[in-house]
């Protein structure tokens, strides 16, 4: 494992800068407000209050729309801001021991991307067209427009040649100006488009000068072990375990979870998955899920298996937005954000309270970060897990039925968090209906 010591204790709250500010949905060189990514900082006190440990940020460097068409790696969007307020940011964020992981878009980039102007512009016989896959017709002159490999049919996302050396040494290049200007880490988009063979050379070579760097991967599929060791990575995207846990909980079907939870074991055998119930490309938990009743069973789930948890801004205030696949589809799911948190709805601090309590309850037991979790009862509606590090364990239970269920609790004394009552000389807990509860060891009497 490469995986830092601090990740250990990573919880990180995402943010989508370009939607956060409120910023133009097109690059401009006059953007109505330059320094957007000051905005932040007001908002940084929140996320040491929620328990998070980290800001997760969505792109922020020169791109042409969403950030995910990067024009420019050395430059912050022109929409959000200069070098200097991101230097202001990571100087506010590691003063309060926040982390700043990068999301880092090196599968492709856009049109606009000098390399690639710069292939159009020479033609046929132009060394950057090494970076890409090109298909010239025959005769083609410079300034001719080739056939070229894109990002799933997206043909404004051109696609890089990840065999092309120069490409690794860009981005090499690339992690470490940013590394060194104070972030903490990558996220690495569309990992799972690139050969793992060029993230493991990348990787090896960063990790020379910045021995404590984060990586995770974008996987949506595939085996994720196995990406992760030839990758050099620290963790994956646990998507699986994200369609598991809504899925279950609309279905009235924990078999689902259970199956997600043994695939989850066997890959925190080898790395800690990066956990989320929301990121920036899905559908809120709020609105995917049929009942609103059962959000706190999916807050419950992400917060008390194995894994880095990633909460999504506003989630954590039962934010909703659905994600629909059309031009501008992701914008209900990229909200802006008020200036600052006293101006956030009261009718989301319930879903906040929740979060900070299921927070520290994992702050308070580090080891969860690598437990891995085994199920003491199993129906379609009630499911009681008992998740596990070494000497440490607690149960969790949770009751989809509108009756109050029986669970076992292992040996359980104390409800940590949530509602139950337990039945010391019979070994089990009594959850309520639409209930869950957190259990953990009697206290020790004196």
């Amino acid at each position: 494992m490469n995986e830092p010591d601090w990740a250990e204790h990573a919880i990180w709250w995402q943010v989508f800068p370009l939607g956060f500010t409120g910023a133009e949905t097109s690059a401009t060189a006059e953007p109505a407000e330059p320094h957007r990514l000051l905005d932040l900082i007001p908002w940084l006190d929140y996320v040491v209050e929620l328990g998070a440990s980290g800001l997760a940020l969505g792109p922020i460097f020169a791109s042409e729309t969403h950030g995910y068409d990067t024009t420019d790696y050395f430059a912050i969007d022109p929409r959000l801001g200069t070098d200097e307020d991101f230097d202001a940011l990571v100087t506010e964020a590691h003063g309060r021991g926040l982390r700043i992981l990068l999301d880092g878009v090196f599968n492709h980039v856009g049109r606009s991307f000098g390399p690639f102007q710069e292939a159009l512009a020479q033609g046929p016989a132009a060394d950057a067209g090494a970076w890409f896959s090109l298909q010239w017709q025959a005769g083609a002159a410079p300034g001719d427009e080739p056939d070229y490999r894109d990002f799933e049919g997206h043909h404004h996302l051109v696609a890089l040649n990840h065999e092309e050396p120069a490409v690794a040494d860009f981005v090499v290049e690339v992690m470490e100006h940013w590394l060194a200007r104070g972030a903490d880490g990558w996220r690495l988009d569309a990992a799972y488009a690139v050969p793992s063979s060029f993230w493991g050379q990348v990787t090896s070579r960063v990790r020379q000068h910045h021995p404590d760097a984060y990586f995770v991967g974008e996987y949506i599929h595939g085996d994720y072990a196995a990406e992760v060791e030839t990758g050099g990575l620290d963790s994956t995207t646990q998507y699986e375990l994200w369609k598991a846990v809504w899925s279950s909980l609309n279905d009235a079907n924990f078999y689902e979870l259970t199956s997600a939870l043994e695939r989850h074991n066997d890959l925190l055998a080898t790395y800690a998955p990066l956990t989320f119930i929301g990121n920036h490309d899905v559908t809120r938990i709020a609105s995917k899920l049929s009942d609103p009743e059962l959000l706190p069973h999916a807050v419950v789930v992400l917060l008390t298996v194995g894994g880095t948890p990633s909460i999504y801004y506003g989630d954590e205030q039962g934010y909703r937005g659905a994600k629909e696949e059309r031009e501008g589809g992701d914008d209900e799911i990229r909200p802006a954000f008020p200036p600052s948190p006293d101006d956030l709805s009261p009718e989301g601090k319930p879903i906040l309270v929740l979060h900070q309590e299921l927070i520290g309850l994992r702050r308070r037991h580090p080891w969860l970060h690598r437990a891995t979790t085994e199920v003491l009862h199993l129906s379609n509606e009630v499911l009681a897990y008992r998740v596990a590090s070494d000497d440490h364990a607690l149960v969790v239970a949770l009751n989809l039925s509108h009756e109050l269920q029986q669970a076992p609790v292992a040996g359980g004394g104390a409800v940590l968090a949530g509602e139950a009552a337990i039945d010391p000389g019979a070994d089990t807990a009594e959850v309520p209906a639409r209930g869950w509860a957190v259990v953990g060891p009697a206290p020790v009497t004196v």
